[in-house]
């Protein structure tokens, strides 16, 4: 199985699932119970370690990986 370099900290897997769900920003922060500002913050990190540039092959990749 592949793998990621840098591992998911604790508070990104929350916003991982939805993400790979296609749920808006707006929508993760409201079910999280956390601002907007802080989705924002977390999806760019996520997509990075992920190595993927937008959220379809994240999406794509976490599933590989078995982190959804």
């Amino acid at each position: 199985m592949a793998k990621i370099d840098e591992p998911l900290f604790e508070r990104e897997r929350p916003v991982l699932r939805p993400v790979a769900a296609g749920t808006t920003n707006n929508e993760i922060a409201a079910g999280l119970c956390i601002t907007l500002g802080t989705v924002k913050n977390r999806i760019p990190s996520i997509l990075g370690k992920l190595a993927v540039r937008d959220r379809a092959p994240a999406a794509l990749k976490a599933r590989e990986l078995g982190l959804v």
